[in-house]
C-alpha cells in the first residue's frame, strides 16, 4: 500500500540509503503541499435526481385489441409526452412491450405504496427473464 501513494516502504534512514530511482510509486503533484481554500463542499444544493413516477392506469376499451388488453386490467404507463399530445397513451401491455393505444382506452389510477411495489418488482422480473 505505501508504493501506491508514492511512498518508499521502511525507515527514513532506510530510504535515505536508497536511490531515488528505487521506490515505485505515484510522484506527489506540485500543487499537493499547498493549502487549499476550497472546503470540498459545493456551495449550491443538490436537488436529488428523481425518477419519473411511475403511472398506472386500468383498462376500460379493449374492443379494438382483446388479444393484447384485457378489460379492467391495471397496466403501466410510460411517460411520453409526444403521445399524450396526440391523445395517445404508451401502455406496456400483454406482450410485454410498449405501444400506443388511446388514451380514452384508459383511466388513470392512484395506486397504494405496496402494490405499486408488488407491480413494479413484477415488471422488473419479466423484463430480466
Amino acid at each position: 500500500m505505501a508504493e501506491a501513494e508514492g511512498r518508499c516502504p521502511g525507515s527514513a534512514a532506510e530510504r535515505n540509503n536508497t536511490h531515488s530511482g528505487s521506490c515505485i510509486g505515484m510522484r506527489r503533484m506540485g500543487s499537493a503541499g499547498k493549502k487549499s481554500s476550497a472546503s470540498g463542499i459545493s456551495p449550491r444544493t443538490r436537488k436529488p435526481r428523481r425518477r419519473p413516477a411511475s403511472r398506472f392506469a386500468v383498462c376500460i376499451d379493449n374492443s379494438a385489441y382483446p388479444a393484447s388488453l384485457e378489460l379492467h386490467k391495471i397496466y403501466r404507463v410510460l411517460p411520453d409526452a409526444d403521445a399524450a399530445r396526440e391523445g395517445d397513451m404508451r401502455i406496456v401491455d400483454e406482450s410485454g412491450e410498449d405501444y400506443l393505444y388511446p388514451a380514452d382506452w384508459f383511466a388513470p389510477v392512484e395506486l397504494p405504496h405496496r402494490v405499486r411495489a408488488s407491480l413494479l418488482r413484477r415488471a422488473a422480473r419479466l423484463q430480466s427473464a
